[in-house]
């Protein structure tokens, strides 16, 4: 196998999520840019350079800052266990999770002694037939504890979870695809979810839109169609608590603005219709029809969707062709990909009722042109497959491994902040 290098490499991440549904960390995957190299996820090859290509990507991306409060899950394989280059990660930003693959020896126990004593937070994996679920000496300095739960019947789980308790670890349920899997793992104890459960709910057979996000999608056909400030005005008056709720968003830090803003006349004028309409699509993910705004996963998944495909675009062939109507379409499309599930209804009901230009619904519908590929790309990152992202970005010219690493950095530096 040949050596690896950091540039050849795209960075991927699977969100963790607590027992509040709520963001707690992001596992990161890196897989090789080309077909003879392998997925680095498992580094079974114990290749030196898999420790560097690692330490370099945080270093390079300053992927620290990039996670901002959330931590970032690494695998870690015998070499880069064994490495100096291990003590260059900084501890409070990531959780190291041992692999199987790795020797349950004396040295072995002695360096996680050590990682731990340092600050590192150390995770295992828990199988049925591991004889570290009955308190093996690697499981005594491992912090967490993950369960693929794929690989265990429900029966089988229902047993496993409780003889895991009394060892007061974090246990962490993994590949949870379903909302009932994650009722099963809440009601057995577990801590996190790592999954994208919380992007498929169950749409509910002939569920009708509130109001409230007929009065949001009603506001972006608007402000797409460049319609008048006094009928924008109309509609936000109908729906108070939009009102209340796009005042409270603009006048947080993540608005940019230095002035407040005290009315929603003020607002649209200083907002700029740009990014009024920014706000209205991530509003849809923050909890419209709630008293107060909140943040939840689907939001950091959409607005980072939507600032990655913004940033991408940006360096296609194509957006000198169509200018900045084009990135603007980009951040829609990644915004928009999201909102069946956070709405719970058909995805042609809410397209329906949004004049989007052409671009978005071939790439929202079919995944067709250059939205449609960066979409799926960007889908790619997420699923524990950025070994395919080499494939689509081919289709991209000017897109490579280290351009959507660094783009991914900045996206997910940007949707942290509108948790702050």
């Amino acid at each position: 196998m040949p050596d690896i290098d950091s540039q050849d490499v795209f960075l991927g991440r699977h969100p963790i999520l607590d027992r509040n549904q709520q963001l707690f960390a992001y596992e990161l995957f890196f897989r090789g840019a080309s077909a003879g190299k392998e997925n680095f996820a498992g580094f079974a090859d114990g290749n030196p350079a898999t420790a560097a290509v690692i330490v370099n990507t945080f270093q390079e991306l300053s992927l620290a800052d990039a996670l901002g409060p959330y931590q970032g899950f690494i695998k870690v394989d015998q070499e880069l266990l064994t490495s100096d280059l291990i003590d260059a990660l900084p501890p409070r930003a990531v959780v190291l999770e041992i692999l199987d693959t790795v020797a349950r020896t004396p040295e072995t126990l002695a360096c996680c002694e050590r990682l731990r004593q340092a600050g590192y937070i150390l995770g295992v994996r828990a199988r049925p037939e591991s004889p570290d679920i009955d308190g093996g000496p690697l499981l005594n300095v491992a912090e967490i504890v993950k369960v693929d739960i794929s690989r265990v019947a429900p029966e089988r789980l229902k047993r496993l979870a409780p003889a895991l308790k009394p060892l007061r670890k974090t246990l962490l349920a993994e590949k949870v695809e379903s909302d009932a899997q994650m009722r099963l793992c809440h009601e057995l104890g577990f801590d996190l979810f790592q999954g994208y459960y919380f992007t498929r709910p169950a749409a509910i057979e002939g569920k009708r839109l509130k109001s409230s996000e007929m009065a949001l999608l009603r506001l972006l056909g608007l402000i797409s169609q460049d319609a008048d400030t006094a009928e924008i005005e109309a509609v936000f008056k109908q729906e108070p608590v939009l009102t209340i709720n796009l005042l409270r968003l603009t006048n947080s830090a993540g608005s940019g603005l230095a002035t407040r803003i005290t009315s929603l006349r003020h607002a649209i004028t200083l907002l700029g219709r740009r990014q009024l309409l920014r706000w209205l699509q991530l509003l849809l993910y923050s909890g419209a029809s709630n008293s107060a705004p909140t943040v939840n996963p689907l939001l950091q998944l959409a607005a980072t969707r939507g600032r990655l495909m913004e940033l991408l675009v940006d360096h296609t062939r194509e957006v000198g062709q169509y200018g900045r109507d084009l990135v603007d379409q980009a951040f829609m499309a990644g915004i928009l990909s999201l909102m069946p599930a956070m709405l719970g209804t058909e995805a042609g009901e809410i397209l329906a009722q949004l004049p989007l230009a052409a671009p978005v619904l071939d790439a929202l519908k079919e995944r067709r042109g250059v939205l449609g590929d960066l979409l799926t790309l960007v889908e790619v990152l997420e699923d524990e497959a950025p070994d395919k992202a080499a494939a689509v970005s081919r289709r991209l010219p000017g897109i490579d491994a280290a351009r959507v690493n660094g783009c991914l950095a900045q996206a997910l530096g940007w949707a942290n902040n509108l948790a702050r």
